[in-house]
């Protein structure tokens, strides 16, 4: 059954491929970098062969993927330096990210390229013209044909920092016949929590250890964190921040920052107008995807609402006219996420309010930034849970609850300071995933 389940969808991903192709280039009329290299994701390469003995693959699909396996590289880094790297990624964003960590830490024999598509021939050649010894593959990324071919030539592919949420559990199962070999393939696989070990051992995959999760690991930029608490000190007025917004998110949000403009008294108002932002605190909002910045810009717009983008200020938002008569901030950079968490008074968690699983809460947590989140956080459903538990974070019904949940915590002095140290302690209790997996990855190195 599983070989014939796992014909039909090589079947199916060799006919895709043209789907592929014109779905890349409506990517890349937003986001140039989904044009770059395109015959790379079907295993056609420029690197030259002498380039590809030993490496070390690890792939990572995405930005935050990506920023999570840089840990995990500068730690294998210091163990083995002889470590030859290929960083492969499916996204614009994880390229751009993993092209700043091979300026960081990289050796010139180090390469990059995008992710194979998962058809046999694509694989076959990628395999083929690296030759890795190990793959080390950053969360969820389980793709059939990789793993089968991996298993074939003796490579060993072990899932590292594992995540599997009961949602992502019940859509394997639907497909148990192609999902069961995929995740048995697998020579390890480092789970985050029991939980997430013991989802993983139902679809039959090895978990060798339960670890936590790499993020904690993370040291927010020290520089930046200070330059978002020194304008945050700057400002007459706290700032209350959504982070990584998702589309279908930002429409409610803007909708109660209006509400809450309007029902403030005409004195308190920052701006005469209905639909003018609040007076009595800041908006700040940093979309999860940089190529929505311009749709979400327009949609604050639409309501009313007059925006300022980062990418315009010279300084601090309290020198700037423009930022300080805006109604809504928009956080329209690229790797500072520490900025903004250090420049607001409390985050409204992106991905929460509409069922997309949620976001990173951990970041805002070691920055010292008390999270509000919605319903839907199944895709960090133990590390939220703990932060909810611990006094890190709020969990509320909907946006309206939300908006109401951060301007009291603002309002209340010993209530915020409380939230921030909570915070600051979750973070700092769960780190050491990163020594833990560079131990057990002994024994493939």
């Amino acid at each position: 059954m599983s070989d014939w389940a796992r014909g039909l969808y090589s079947t199916l991903t060799t006919l895709g491929q043209p789907l592929l192709r014109r779905k890349l280039a409506r990517r890349g009329l937003q986001e140039p970098g989904y044009l770059e290299a395109v015959e790379e994701r079907f295993g056609r390469y420029t690197q030259p062969a002498e380039a590809r003995s030993e490496l070390v693959w690890v792939h990572a699909v995405s930005l935050g993927e990506t920023r999570t396996a840089a840990m995990l590289l500068k730690a294998l880094r210091t163990q083995y330096p002889a470590l030859r790297l290929l960083l492969t990624h499916g996204t614009a964003t994880g390229r751009e990210e993993g092209r700043a960590l091979l300026r960081s830490i990289g050796r010139p024999m180090d390469l990059q390229v995008w992710q194979p598509w998962d058809s046999p021939a694509s694989v076959r050649r990628f395999f083929t013209h690296f030759q890795p010894r190990l793959g080390l593959l950053m969360e969820t990324e389980i793709w059939p044909n990789l793993v089968a071919q991996a298993k074939t030539r003796a490579i060993p592919l072990v899932l590292v920092n594992g995540r599997l949420s009961a949602k992502s559990l019940r859509q394997a199962e639907r497909v148990a016949a192609l999902s069961r070999p995929a995740y048995g393939g697998l020579s390890a696989v480092y789970a985050q929590t029991d939980a997430e070990a013991a989802r993983f051992r139902q679809l039959g995959a090895p978990v060798a250890g339960v670890f936590g999760n790499l993020k904690f690991d993370a040291t927010p930029d020290a520089a930046q964190l200070e330059k978002g608490h020194a304008w945050r000190r700057a400002l007459a007025r706290p700032v209350l921040m959504f982070a990584s917004s998702r589309e279908g998110e930002e429409t409610e949000f803007f909708k109660q920052i209006s509400a809450v403009a309007q029902a403030l008294p005409a004195q308190a108002a920052m701006h005469s107008g209905a639909g003018q932002a609040a007076g009595k605190f800041r908006a700040l909002i940093v979309p999860r995807h940089p190529q929505r910045f311009d749709e979400v810009a327009a949609l604050a717009a639409q309501h009313g609402l007059r925006v300022s983008r980062r990418s315009q200020w010279r300084g601090s938002p309290a020198d700037s006219e423009e930022a300080m008569g805006a109604d809504v901030w928009l956080g329209d950079s690229l790797g500072e996420m520490a900025l903004y968490y250090g420049l607001a008074d409390a985050a409204l968690l992106g991905g929460s309010f509409a069922p997309l699983g949620g976001q990173n809460l951990i970041e805002a947590a070691a920055c010292g930034c008390p999270v509000v989140m919605g319903p839907h956080t199944f895709n960090f459903t133990e590390a939220a849970a703990m932060a909810e538990a611990e006094g890190a974070a709020l969990r509320v019904a909907g946006m309206a609850e939300a908006v109401q949940a951060g301007l009291g915590l603002m309002a209340e002095a010993p209530a915020l300071a409380k939230a921030r140290e909570a915070g600051l302690a979750f973070a700092a209790r769960n780190r050491g995933a990163t020594a833990r997996t560079v131990e057990a990855l002994g024994r493939f190195l």
